[in-house]
């Protein structure tokens, strides 16, 4: 699936990214909080669709039958 090669390129270049402004001394820690926190929200919402697509590669829906990733996922919120 390209899909989930896109998003798991995506989630390298997120972590690329985090660890530049972690690694940068002339952030101040607060300025880091709020740059990363945008950062790791993506992150979190590609984490979760990587999961589900994992999920569906490997588990497909009959035809005509709903998907179920809700029974899949823990945190549903």
């Amino acid at each position: 699936m390209n899909s989930i090669k896109h998003i798991e390129n995506a989630l390298k270049e997120l972590d690329d990214e985090v660890q530049k402004i972690l690694l940068n001394w002339s952030i101040p820690l607060n300025e880091k909080d709020n740059l990363m926190l945008p950062i790791l929200q993506q992150k979190k919402v590609l984490t979760q669709t990587l999961e589900d697509l994992n999920y569906l590669k490997n588990n497909p829906p009959s035809p005509n039958q709903p998907c179920g990733i809700s029974k899949f996922r823990e945190d549903i919120k």
